[in-house]
This record gives C-alpha cells, structure tokens and sequence, in this order.
C-alpha cells in the first residue's frame, strides 16, 4: 500500500516537498475511526510511548513510595530540551533515590534549545547525562528498579545496574506494559535499541493508537494502569513544560488544552496521542521521519478531532516558512488526505 501525502511544503504558492505517511485513529473498543495509509505497517515508536513506558512507575507504588510530584511524572514522560528546569528536576528524582546521574544509562547529550546549550558552553560547562533528553524517563526506570530492590532485598543501585537491558527486571515490566495496553506481544515483535539504549519495538499504528486510546479512555487496561495512566496525563497537564520545553509543540498544546489532549512526539516523524474526552487514541508516522511534518499533521488531526482553531495548532498546520532576512518565502499544509471527520 502506498501511503498518501499528509504535508504538503510550499514555496511561494507552489509545492517545493510533499510528506506522505499514515495516521491510524482508534478507539479504545479497537474500532477505526480514521485510516490513512497502511495503518498496520509496524513503526518503531521511539519516544511517543515514553507515557506507556512510565505506567510502571506509577503502577508499582514506586511514584508514591519517594513521592514524585508532577513535575517529577510529567518528566517521566519526556522529551526535554536539556534546560535548567529539566535537569534539576531529573536530579531531584535522584536525589530522593539517594542516588546521583552515575545511576542514568541513557548517555550523554547537549540540550537541544540553543540559548541553553551556548550559555553551557560559554560558562565552559559540558554536559552530563542529565542533559539527556530522556534523563527523566530513565530516572523513573532507576525509581522503579530501586522499589523492586526492596521488594528483592537487594541493594538498590546494584539492583538497577544494567536497567537498560531487555531481560532486566525494569525493563520486563516496562514490555509487559507495552504488551498490556498495545495488545501486541513485543516479546515477537522487531526490537531494536532506542537512542538512550533501551530496547524500542516496532509496531503498527493501530495498535499504537489503541493503547493511547486506552489510556485516555481508561478501560481496556487493568485497574493498576488505568489509574496510572490518568495521574500520568494529569501530571502533563498540569506540569507540561517538563514534557518539552520552551517553544516546543508538546508543551504549548498542552498549555492550552490542558487534559483534553496528550500527545508527544517521537523520532523519525512519529506521533502518538490521546484525546479523552473523544474516547480516542492517535498514532502517526511520517514515512520520510521529518520532525516538522509530523507536528504539522498532529495540529490538523487534533484541530479536526477537537474541532478547534486555536492558533497554536494552526501554527504548526500552516506554519510559515522565513528565510534568514525573515522574508516569507512559503509555508506547510495539510495535504487533502488529512481533512479529517470529528
């Protein structure tokens, strides 16, 4: 099947790019509300399941038992710019661990936001891994790891050494939700390793947009992971600066709508949300993985599901495009594909 164009990129008035992709639209029954394109290719999600990965946290007590805040579980759910905000609250989640970024296997990184990275250099500071991008996801795994260590009578930071590995007790309960709320077994799925190293497998869009679907909706799940996944969509809500950062998609649509609509990106033009109040679930991809195309075709899915016309959509819907003197030169559009039914 030949996916249909999503994004259409213009120069002047004329197409320059077109992006073509999927979009699966579910809800929590399984039924289809919205098919485009093969909606049962198998994707690698990356990042746009960080909330499926932290059900865990939530789920096991561990979030009670060091009483993470919501700043601390919307982080749990990711993908920050590495500002000062980020990393103070990835090491506070450490510090009630007792634990310092020596416990953080997910590898060094600069903050993305430009101001943040040239005053770090400027200062000659180097980055550490809770610049990382995924340094608040992994601390939530290093919280979950030091929780099944007391269940073990292990020492807690022996117990989570090696967390990233597939087989490791963290990250069995982490493909064990994944499994849970997809309801596809990742055990027989392509697996390959994500960025920050721990295991990412590939899978369709539908089922994808069933588990946010799920998570919205709050049935289809068990009774531990339904209530996770609430307090985890309402510590972004309530919190969603720590799921991005200044100026980036994820933040700003949750700044304005609030627990309506969850979402977040993932790498190579992947997007998952959910919409609760709709009793849906969304998964995207972008076939050429551009970042700006995925957010693009996110804004027209959830302006349409919403029905809304609030301007933070519709600026990445139809963003402009400005050359280096700031001169409008073009702008991105939904392609006819995406003129979605609510």
């Amino acid at each position: 099947m030949t996916n249909p164009v999503l994004v259409e990129v213009l120069r002047g008035s004329t197409v320059e790019s077109q992006h073509s992709g999927a979009v699966a639209v579910v809800d929590a029954s399984g039924h289809v509300h919205t098919a485009l394109g093969d909606i049962d290719l198998p994707v690698f999600p990356r990042s746009a399941v960080k909330m499926l990965q932290a059900l865990p946290l939530v789920a096991s007590g561990a979030a009670d038992a060091f009483g993470l805040t919501d700043a601390e579980l919307a982080l749990a759910c990711a993908s920050h710019s590495g500002e000062p905000a980020h990393v103070a609250t990835a090491a506070g989640v450490l510090a009630k661990l007792g634990l310092d970024l020596n416990a953080l296997e997910c590898g060094t990184q600069w903050p993305s936001r430009e101001p943040v990275l040239r005053a770090m250099a400027g200062r000659g500071e180097q980055a550490t891994p809770l610049h990382n991008n995924c340094s608040g996801k992994h601390s939530g795994f290093v919280c979950l790891a030091c929780v099944m260590a007391r269940q073990a009578g292990a020492e807690p930071a022996a117990f989570a050494r090696g967390y990233v590995g597939a087989e490791h007790p963290v990250m069995r309960e982490v493909s064990a939700a994944l499994s849970a709320t997809t309801g596809v077994d990742v055990d027989r799925a392509p697996r390959g390793t994500d960025g920050c190293s721990i295991p990412t497998y590939a899978l369709p869009l539908r089922a994808l947009a069933l588990a946010f679907a799920r998570c919205g909706a709050g049935v289809g799940l068990s009774d531990a992971h339904a209530r996770a996944a609430r307090r985890l969509r309402q510590a972004a809500a309530a919190a969603p600066f720590m799921v991005a950062g200044t100026d980036r998609f994820d933040t700003r649509v949750m700044q304005v709508f609030g627990e309506r609509l969850f979402c977040k990106i993932g790498a190579e033009g992947v997007y998952c949300a959910a919409l609760p109040e709709l009793g849906l679930g969304v998964a995207l991809k972008i076939d050429d993985g551009a970042a700006r195309a995925a957010e693009a075709a996110m804004a027209a899915v959830a302006a349409a599901l919403l029905q809304s016309d609030h301007e933070v959509l519709t600026s990445y819907s139809h963003l402009a495009l400005r050359n280096w003197r700031g001169l409008d030169v073009g702008s991105l559009r939904p392609a006819a594909a995406l003129a979605l039914r609510r």
